[in-house]
């Protein structure tokens, strides 16, 4: 049996402990995960999926409003935690924005009527996808990475700076950078609690 693609999943992991000193060139990242996200399924062969990354400045500029953001919304005397979240986003080397673009949806529900509602969920289970196929290639490179959900928080903020399409609907952030720490252990349920097998 080859385990090659399951020892590639163990080594993605959530790492927050990121700084700027990637082992590959931001052009091989920037490749990579343009690769990694053509190449992932989604229904109807949709490709729904789009991406924004975020490098340099523009990637401090992304961790900065939403330090903003969230000043609005976290009590003062609650911030110095998210305060510290922020800055330790902002040390990275840069940021992937996955977005879904809803033109898709709407023309595949019109398309093919019988099945609209379902495309949504779709959707969304093409963005895990592409999130989890970038996120192992980043790992299988020694990047690191997390994946953050701030959202409806900050999509109206990053729409305007960047001009992003108003189809386009913000679903996660994952910044990235070097090893500045590795993972802890990781721990899980039962099988028993996960899994039923019946032959």
């Amino acid at each position: 049996m080859n385990t090659q693609f399951l020892t590639l999943s163990q080594a993605r992991r959530t790492i927050y402990a990121l700084n700027k000193q990637t082992p590959i060139s931001h052009d091989a990242i920037e490749n990579l995960i343009k690769e990694a996200i053509k190449h992932s399924p989604s229904a109807f062969n949709s490709q729904s999926s789009r991406a924004v990354i975020l490098l340099g400045s523009a990637h401090e500029q992304l961790w900065d409003l939403t330090e903003d953001a969230l000043r609005k919304i976290v009590p003062a005397e609650k911030f110095a935690p998210t305060e510290g979240k922020m800055a330790a986003f902002r040390a990275a080397a840069g940021t992937v924005l996955f977005y879904e673009d809803q033109q898709v949806i709407k023309g595949l529900q019109a398309q093919f009527a019988a099945y609209a509602e379902h495309f949504p969920t779709w959707s969304l289970e093409a963005s895990g996808m592409a999130q989890f196929s970038v996120w192992t290639a980043l790992a299988e490179n020694k990047v690191g990475a997390s994946l953050q959900h701030y959202n409806q928080l900050i999509e109206a903020a990053i729409q305007a700076k960047w001009q992003i399409p108003a189809d386009w609907i913000l679903r996660a952030q994952m910044p990235f950078g070097g090893l500045a720490q590795a993972a802890g252990d990781k721990t899980f349920i039962d099988d028993s609690e996960r899994f039923k097998v019946f032959k």
